[in-house]
């Protein structure tokens, strides 16, 4: 059987700042509830000091959105809240609540882990209040966060990575967030750190050193549980699949998407190659084998993995590609929120965005692929606008099926996601329907004798 797949914009939102992060918040109640973070660094003026000059700052804009995907060709994203703060690197929902409430963690360029509570008004819309944060130490940006709650863990904690190459596990109080141990863990940066969901005393992280590690925390952190050298470039992006026990997807600089075993971290389960640096990996919320994927250089993927987690070593299917960003890919997530398996709006009847739909044939010359990097950017026309959605999309219209459904049940199934480019500032909101091909045909008329 084959399957038809198709990704539809919905919306795009102007972030003003270069947007590197999105999140939907993983609690039901509140799976309309959406946040994007952004850097920008400002170059210092002339009036600056040399040494101003050599700690350029760092600003950020935490946005919350309200989203309401109801099929019609109204745009489903309502602004609901803008906050100044440093410039932000990565955000992550708990994925259970704390003192009855939503809590949102955020690393920022300041080198602090702030976190912030979502209340629920009698009337009107949630809000973010600033709650508590702790600094990492001096001289150094908070590059990364998660939580220890992927399954519901009652035990709440975060881990975080930094640009001095540290790891540091912090435990939540009821009014602190308290480092429980810091250490050396990458000689360069260490772009990213993640849990096992699955024992949450594992830890993984990965580094500009381009070596992927594991660490007990039973153990303390002297030395790695394993160091791997799979990855030819820097480690940035690691996430463990909440649905399947053992099973770790990581990313790259080289431009690889790779399926591990956490029993067997000497080979790899796959490896994918995506045609550009993954800088953020995520399972879907309840399709085990479903893998998204931002690509920097080359857009955003759905990777099937379901042949790789049984063990049968090929690169995981590209399902579906989002092409309509016009700068690096970072920022994904998959939404929570159910959508109608309706017919998405056709091209000659696009759905409205939030920013005017013109054509642009302009594109940025990347020199620094970081987004912590001093930016050195060529910009061929700066206009810097949003590819409408009625050019022709690029995608595939019939994908043979990997195995045998979407969802085992060989069902139709339809996801909102979210996802952020850097220098053009945008944030898009977009579905993707994946389903059955329609094999019954008209029938054709029969030749008179």
């Amino acid at each position: 059987m084959g399957w038809q797949s198709r990704t539809r914009t919905l919306q795009v939102f102007d972030t003003e700042l270069s947007a590197d992060t999105v999140e939907w918040c993983p609690l039901p109640q509140w799976s309309h509830v959406l946040a994007c973070g952004t850097y920008q660094l400002q170059k210092g003026d002339e009036k600056q000091t040399a040494e101003n000059c050599t700690t350029p700052s760092r600003i950020g804009l935490l946005y919350l959105f309200d989203c309401n995907p109801q099929p019609s060709f109204i745009p489903p994203l309502t602004e609901t809240q803008r906050i100044d703060t440093p410039a932000i690197l990565d955000l992550k929902w708990c994925h259970v609540l704390i003192s009855e409430c939503p809590v949102l963690g955020m690393a920022t360029a300041s080198g602090e882990i702030q976190l912030y509570k979502l209340m629920e008004p009698q009337q009107g819309t949630c809000g973010l209040e600033y709650e508590l944060s702790t600094e990492l130490g001096p001289d150094r940006l908070a590059l990364s966060l998660d939580w220890s709650t992927g399954r519901g863990e009652s035990d709440v904690r975060v881990v975080s990575s930094d640009s001095s190459g540290s790891l540091t596990v912090l435990s939540l109080g009821e009014a602190s967030l308290t480092a429980m141990c810091q250490w050396k863990a990458h000689d360069f940066e260490a772009w990213i750190s993640a849990f096992s969901y699955w024992d949450t005393q594992i830890v993984y992280s990965g580094g500009d050193d381009c070596k992927l590690k594991g660490w007990d925390l039973r153990m303390g952190p002297s030395s790695p549980t394993f160091t791997n050298k799979r990855h030819t470039m820097g480690v940035c992006s690691i996430h463990s699949n909440p649905h399947r026990e053992h099973i770790l997807a990581t990313g790259s600089y080289d431009e690889n998407v790779l399926l591990w075993d956490g029993r067997n971290m000497k080979q790899p389960l796959s490896e994918t190659a995506v045609g550009g640096g993954v800088w953020r990996l995520k399972w879907h919320p309840s399709q085990e084998h479903l893998l998204l994927a931002a690509c920097m250089h080359n857009d955003f993927h759905i990777l099937h993995c379901q042949k790789a987690m049984e063990g049968q070593d090929a690169p995981c299917p590209v399902l579906a590609s989002y092409i309509l960003h016009n700068s690096l890919a970072y920022g994904a997530d998959w939404s929570r929120l159910p959508l109608s398996n309706s017919t998405p709006p056709s091209p000659q009847e696009p759905p409205q965005t939030s920013v005017g739909l013109t054509e642009s044939g302009g594109h940025l010359r990347i020199q620094y692929e970081s987004p912590t990097a001093s930016f050195d950017t060529s910009l061929e026309d700066d206009s810097g606008r949003y590819i409408p959605d009625q050019c022709p999309l690029p995608e595939k219209s019939s994908v043979p099926d990997p195995v045998t459904s979407p969802a085992r049940d060989s069902q139709s199934l339809s996801c909102l996601m979210a996802t952020c480019s850097f220098y053009d500032h945008m944030m898009h909101v977009w579905r993707w329907d994946w389903s059955p091909e329609d094999k019954q045909k008209p029938s054709e008329p029969v030749p008179s004798s």
